[in-house]
């Protein structure tokens, strides 16, 4: 058939799968459908079903695509509802009305969880239908003959489309734009990365939770509007309509912008969401004492006569100690409590599990990163979640595999991250709004993402460490929103190459005036602490004592480069996020003279943006040491 690629009526034999319903009663096999490829879907809409339509004319092209490829009678099908399934024969074909025109088959065969849908009931309903049912409803039964997989393919098409990518506002859209472009290809791509587990489950939560506020304030909207459009008066009663309607119509418009950033496939992990994670600190033991876990796979007595001379020595101490040993990492850190310590013995240790610390703990490898590897395996969203007050990993390497979240996220409280070793998979680390991160003397390098994710209102130090091999070096997200706090970041002696994109990206909205202006010049509040560095004073930096064997040869070669090339782009980050935190402050003055208050207070407009940029290396990255992404 011209109008699709999916099998062909000059070939006998069908060319798709079949499947057996669900269920008690012996229904006939049906067409397996519901496992198509993301291309194959891709290619009916774009190709064959909407091509370039505007909403508005979605039904008009879904029906003349209709039209073409399926037949008109003689198939039966299931027609599948929440309460009931039975099985009809299609006598003809609405396709204006996108439905079909049906009769119950013979024998009767039903399945529902109330026994009163009977034969005389399920005629009755039919009758009320006008024996006219929506296509999506319907599950055409298998034929091995081939004559009706187009009918099977094009009723899966139209099944899928209302039921995974329609909006119910979508027909309100403006038609300035190509539809399949705008709404169905980003929304076909985020249903697929959500079936293979690319998006993170607590973003799949979001997503699906602002789906559903989004559909049922949209469903007050209409009635709403309905009563207003049906009301002949001018009655106050209307003008109170008409400001609900308002406010609901600016609620809606918000949560369509969050959706499709999610929708996005590069905005929904630029922005990234608002996980609040549910992590429960235990305090303090019962007991009120404090216990090291020693963790090793195996305890040689070599190695245990280390560890009491160097570690677990009362008199290094100062106190008696109390110790478990474990052969497990992650059973250690379960078993903490406030206070506790997690010594791990050089090994390779592979985990299936996360590391959830809501404890204020402290995990210190015995050794060289490199030779007390935690790996992580199977499907899952996090490797590492921080809550605790005050936590402290040191002398780990940390390895990710079949992640769709970053290796360590920081959500409440300080993490201090020292001499580690980070091999990532998608985003590396993340500090969240609130939290506060110091690292260094570690390598972190693989992150498909950005290697560090900075959010608003969060602490980041960062220093002595390399980050190399991501998609972006580190990504400073958008803080210029009203309900955001400026971050605080310090960036000291950080080797950052080799990058994908830019070393530093800082992500903000296109602002009206976003030409150098005024904004730039104004730096009140700001502090920008930058060092003048030459030749001769370059041996006052202090730099990594060791570092990572995979860069050495880079580095060293580094060492050579002009020290202009070093101090130009901790300039430029400085400049950048100086004039966006300026340019935020001017945002609070507006809306405050909108509200009528001409003297700011102190405390409100006291949002500051301290800024270390210092002594920082960028060589390598792909599209420089800063970037700025405007949205």
């Amino acid at each position: 058939d011209s109008c699709s690629d999916y099998g062909s009526r000059d070939k006998p034999g069908t060319a798709l799968g079949r499947t057996v319903p669900d269920g008690n009663v012996l229904f006939p096999d049906i067409f397996h459908t519901d496992h198509l490829l993301f291309y194959e879907r891709f290619k009916a809409y774009q190709d064959y079903i909407l091509a370039d339509c505007k909403a508005s004319e979605v039904k008009e092209f879904t029906a003349e695509y209709l039209e073409k490829v399926l037949e008109p009678s003689g198939w039966q099908a299931i027609w599948r509802t929440n309460v009931f399934e039975v099985l009809v024969e299609v006598v003809d074909v609405e396709y204006s009305a996108l439905k079909a025109v049906v009769q119950l088959s013979e024998p009767f065969l039903c399945e529902s969880r109330d026994s009163a849908f009977t034969l005389e009931c399920m005629q009755e309903l039919l009758e009320l239908k006008e024996r006219q049912i929506p296509l999506q409803e319907l599950r055409v039964v298998y034929d091995e003959s081939g004559e009706f997989d187009q009918t099977a393919l094009a009723v899966e098409h139209v099944r899928f489309f209302y039921q995974c990518i329609w909006r119910t506002w979508d027909e309100e859209e403006e038609d300035d734009f190509d539809y399949f472009v705008r709404c169905v290809e980003p929304r076909l791509r985020l249903h697929y990365d959500i079936l293979e587990h690319r998006v993170p489950s607590g973003l799949v939560a979001d997503y699906q939770n602002l789906l559903s506020q989004c559909e049922e304030l949209y469903r007050k909207f209409l009635n709403v509007r309905n009563s207003i459009s049906s009301s002949d008066s001018d009655s106050e009663v209307e003008n109170v309509s008409m400001v609900e309607g308002l406010k609901l119509y600016e609620k809606i418009e918000h949560l369509k912008q969050k959706l499709k950033l999610i929708e996005n496939p590069l905005l929904r992990y630029v922005f990234g969401y608002q996980k609040c994670s549910g992590l429960q600190a235990k305090g303090l033991r019962p007991t009120g004492t404090k216990i090291t876990h020693v963790v090793s796979s195996t305890m040689m007595a070599s190695l245990l006569q280390s560890l009491i001379r160097d570690k677990l020595c009362p008199e290094s101490c100062g106190e008696e100690l109390e110790i478990q040993f474990h052969n497990d990492p992650l059973a250690a850190v379960n078993a903490c409590y406030e206070g506790d310590t997690v010594i791990i013995c050089p090994g390779h240790y592979v985990v299936d599990g996360v590391f959830c610390i809501a404890d204020s703990v402290e995990l210190e490898g015995y050794g060289l990163p490199d030779d007390i590897v935690i790996e992580k395996r199977g499907k899952g969203d996090n490797f590492v979640d921080c809550t605790g007050a005050n936590i402290r990993i040191s002398s780990l390497k940390l390895v990710q595999h079949d992640a769709v979240e970053g290796i360590l996220n920081v959500h409440h409280g300080k993490t201090t991250l020292e001499n580690c070793v980070l091999q990532c998979e998608t985003t590396g680390i993340t500090i969240r709004t609130s939290a506060e991160l110091l690292m260094k003397n570690s390598d972190l390098y693989g992150a498909k993402g950005a290697g560090v994710e900075i959010y608003p209102g969060s602490t980041c130090t960062l220093l002595d460490n390399g980050i190399h091999h991501c998609k972006e070096g580190i990504l400073i997200k958008n803080f210029l929103d009203e309900h955001y706090d400026i971050p605080k970041i310090t960036m000291v002696n950080n080797m950052i190459h080799n990058n994908e994109g830019y070393g530093v990206v800082l992500v903000r909205p296109t602002m009206p005036s976003d030409v150098k202006d005024a904004s730039a010049d104004r730096t009140k509040g700001i502090f920008l602490f930058l060092e003048e560095t030459s030749r001769t004073s370059r041996s006052s930096i202090p730099r990594q004592q060791e570092r990572p064997e995979c860069v050495t040869d880079e580095l060293e070669f580094y060492e050579q480069a002009e020290i202009s090339e070093q101090t130009e782009g901790n300039y430029e980050i400085a400049n950048e996020l100086g004039a966006t935190s300026a340019k935020k402050s001017q945002m609070h003055k507006k809306r405050l003279s909108e509200l009528g208050i001409t003297e700011a207070d102190d405390n409100l407009m006291s949002q500051e943006m301290f800024v270390s940029i210092v002594g920082n290396q960028f060589k390598w990255n792909g599209k420089g040491s800063f970037g700025t992404f405007l949205f």
